[in-house]
């Protein structure tokens, strides 16, 4: 691309490709994420959105509107185009759908979700939602109100593979996949799951390429090495060395002494 990814060209791919998608946390992760060529990103609306939507200026970034940050459509749309001023080109909101139609009526491309959402999993629990016909169709109802509310996409989290499958098929919506087998317009995983950057626990869909873990703790060893290595050198007047200060010849320091009379 020799543009920024937009709505449209995600609508007008959708059936014909299968897009990959990250939620990143920083800079460092949506810079490497483009380099591979994963241009449908997520972030949080903190300190890092400015700095992750320049290290992937193409990208389609998506931020996440807290749950609870707005209590009426009006300041969901005062918060929406805050976050797509920052550089957003959707924002992302598991609020009721008036919140949705609110932010979609001024144009603000927004971000669904159905299946499990987790800011409302206290009516559900952690688990697979959609498994019988009856929660089933649940889903597809709320699918239609965020269709109706003017939603761009949904995230689709932790459903049967067929009910995804079926939504995809029969939604306009991009439906961004998650936990729901390969059946959505887009493959969608956190990168804190597939870095490895915690120890607690991973969800099922989740698949770990690498070992943050491992890498954090050994660095966290060289830096005490380090600061210990700093310490001991100080004490021992090691550090600092002659190479490392600056000095002041004879004559201007008796010059100085001379002008601080007068002080």
């Amino acid at each position: 691309m020799t543009r920024r990814l937009t709505v449209h060209d995600l609508q007008s791919a959708k059936g014909s490709r299968k897009w990959l998608q990250l939620h990143v946390d920083t800079p460092a992760e949506a810079a490497a994420a483009v380099a591979c060529d994963i241009t449908v990103l997520s972030c949080e609306p903190d300190h890092n959105l400015e700095p992750i939507r320049r290290a992937a200026p193409l990208a389609f970034l998506s931020a996440g509107m807290p749950h609870g940050a707005v209590a009426s459509p009006e300041e969901a749309v005062r918060l929406g185009f805050a976050m797509i001023n920052r550089g957003a080109d959707a924002v992302y909101c598991s609020h009721s759908p008036r919140f949705i139609e609110a932010m979609a009526a001024e144009g603000i491309p927004v971000t669904g979700h159905v299946g499990l959402v987790p800011n409302r999993a206290t009516w559900t629990n952690f688990r697979a939602i959609g498994k019988t016909a009856e929660e089933a169709i649940k889903v597809l109802r709320a699918v239609r109100d965020l269709e109706n509310a003017g939603a761009a996409c949904i995230e689709v989290e932790v459903v049967p593979v067929r009910l995804a499958d079926h939504i995809t098929r029969s939604t306009p919506l991009i439906t961004m996949g998650m936990g729901c087998g390969s059946a959505c317009d887009t493959q969608y995983l956190f990168s804190s799951d597939v870095l490895g950057t915690h120890s607690g626990h991973y969800p099922r869909h989740a698949r770990r390429y690498a070992d943050f873990v491992t890498l954090e703790s050994e660095l966290q060893e060289k830096r005490i090495a380090a600061f210990r290595a700093f310490g001991r050198d100080v004490t021992e007047g090691l550090y600092p060395e002659a190479r490392h200060q600056v000095e002041m010849d004879d004559a201007a320091y008796d010059r100085l002494l001379t002008l601080s009379q007068s002080l």
